[in-house]
């Protein structure tokens, strides 16, 4: 009875850490959304779903551009040549995300478009 009991707790304990694991990645266009129905100004971070939104694109960020600097270091091509230290203006980000057209920002996650928006503002120079 008891290994019974055990072994359920087991089974219940890895389905429920699945179930707490993180969302699947949010689309493009629900980010460019939500991130236009919030106010700019100080308030916003008290917002949860502003917090949410800074936390996908900072690890949107951190996935594009850490692999961008290892090539970059190790002197492989890239398709975009961003600077150690990214200055972000928030209205200009937003605004290059809202003229992706929506239909292809629903086929686009978080990290696609960030990796649109590097491209465009970091081109590598040419040799």
């Amino acid at each position: 009875m008891r290994r019974l009991f055990l072994a359920s707790t087991l089974v219940l304990l890895t389905f429920s850490g699945a179930a707490l694991a993180s969302p699947p990645p949010m689309t493009l266009e629900e980010f460019v959304t939500t991130a236009n129905r919030i106010p700019m100004n100080p308030t916003a971070l008290l917002r949860s779903d502003a917090r949410r939104l800074m936390r996908e694109s900072q690890n949107a960020f951190t996935a594009v551009l850490e692999p961008m600097r290892r090539d970059m270091a190790a002197g492989r091509p890239t398709a975009a040549c961003p600077p150690e230290k990214i200055s972000i203006n928030s209205g200009q980000f937003l605004g290059h995300l809202n003229a992706i057209p929506a239909a292809q920002r629903r086929t686009m996650t978080v990290a696609d478009g960030v990796r649109h928006w590097t491209v465009a503002n970091y081109p590598c120079p040419r040799r």
